[in-house]
């Protein structure tokens, strides 16, 4: 029986004829009502993604908006606002819906919305996603979808369950929702290619300094926020949340997870002050297949000026792909950051293919993690171990002027996985 055939509000059940109310969102296909979105995280990527949700379809409103800083928030709403008019009408947050503080993104994934968008800094991800399913919503989740391995194991059992409920989810890996990506892995699996022999993934780029110098009335909490790509414990380092694009393009078209890797990095340029926290400016790595096949993986962030590569190669047996063939084309079938929600609402509309992409991305996440463990260790780590590691990075409490210690800048032969 196909979902159309169930009501919208109540789902006939048993012998006895009674009457089960259900949620709408859970009904996928069942009724074309319009859509109920909620941000958490209103800093750029968020506000961006709430834009991005406006432009892929007609058929969704911003409801709710959530983050630990009201400035922030206001800000970025009024932001919307102005600078995107056709969209005021969908715009709907009112004061009663503007949640803020370290608990605020429950208030939202309470409220009457469908669908929550996910655009914090990544070490909040499990967290976040864990609440919106357990709250039965359809997910966008920015990419990565952890930091640590305790982390990125509890947004995998979310993960499940978001599956087992037949709940949408779409990450913020944009490639995989770029048609000319799309049509490249489809051919790569499809054996144009012949059996793929090795990988190479590359984002070698510049710096992200998310402010020049710390103000003097944030708490070390607030200043770890407000410069969160500098700590390793709510970004992740690089490797995890950036070259993740990249790395993730190569387990999609191997369709596998590495089973180990080898990795060296380090500080070449970044100073050892506050400003630049606690993670590393570059990092290379080796990973392994069960099969045997290797990838390799390289990411920096170099001041401006130095040589630059954000890209993918596949090698197969009878020819090599290279992504960088798509730059003169790429987008030519659309904009893959507003695709990517195009696809979410019809997912939930079922006006198109059902989407959940939780567990491919998190083992994407977990196999950067791997990388970044086996570089700050200088150890093999086995894909094992990882999933086996007692790592945990978050603070267990929160407050604005809450002091935390950085963590020292890793060592290799010294800093050791737990």
């Amino acid at each position: 029986m196909n979902a159309s055939d169930f009501s919208r509000r109540s789902l006939l059940t048993g012998a006895a004829a009674t009457f089960q109310i259900i949620r709408p969102e859970l009904v996928r296909g069942a009724g074309k009502e319009r859509l109920k979105a909620g941000l958490v995280g209103c800093g750029g990527r968020g506000r961006q993604a709430a834009i991005d949700l406006m432009n892929g379809s007609e058929n969704v409103d911003l409801v709710a908006m959530a983050d630990i800083f009201e400035d922030k928030l206001e800000g970025n709403l009024r932001w919307i606002k102005e600078q995107h008019p056709q969209h005021a009408s969908r715009i709907k947050v009112e004061p009663t819906h503007r949640f803020v503080g370290f608990d605020s993104f429950k208030k939202l994934v309470s409220s009457d919305i469908d669908i929550v968008m996910l655009a914090t800094p990544p070490g909040y991800r499990p967290e976040h996603f864990e609440a919106a399913i357990n709250a039965k919503k359809h997910v966008f989740c920015e990419k990565p979808f952890g930091t640590d391995p305790v982390g990125v194991r509890r947004f995998m059992e979310a993960a499940k369950k978001s599956e087992q409920m037949k709940l949408t989810v779409v990450s913020g890996a944009q490639r995989r929702f770029q048609p000319e990506y799309m049509e490249a892995i489809n051919r790569l699996q499809n054996g144009e290619y012949g059996a793929i022999n090795s990988l190479y993934a590359y984002w070698v780029g510049t710096p992200v300094i998310q402010n020049k110098a710390r103000d003097p009335k944030f708490g070390d909490m607030e200043w770890q926020h407000r410069n969160w790509y500098s700590y390793v414990w709510i970004c992740g380092d690089q490797v995890v949340e950036q070259h993740l694009h990249n790395i993730d393009v190569c387990l999609w078209a191997m369709n596998d997870k590495p089973v180990k890797v080898w990795a060296s990095g380090g500080r070449a340029w970044r100073p050892n002050e506050e400003l630049y926290g606690n993670i590393y400016d570059h990092l290379s790595a080796d990973f392994e297949f069960a099969n045997g096949v290797r990838m390799s993986s390289y990411c920096r962030q170099f001041q401006r000026g130095a040589y630059g590569n954000v890209s993918e190669q596949i090698v197969g047996s009878k020819g090599r792909w290279d992504s960088r063939s798509l730059r003169g084309n790429r987008n030519i079938q659309g904009n893959p950051y507003v695709l990517e929600h195009t696809a979410l609402i019809n997912s939930i509309r079922g006006d198109g293919p059902y989407i959940n992409h939780a567990m491919k991305v998190a083992e994407s996440t977990m196999a950067c993690v791997m990388a970044r463990e086996a570089a700050y260790s200088g150890e093999e780590i086995t894909w094992d171990r990882i999933m086996a590691s007692k790592l945990d990075l978050q603070p267990k409490d929160f407050e604005y002027k809450k002091p935390m210690t950085m963590t020292p800048i890793p060592v290799p032969g010294v800093y050791k996985l737990i």
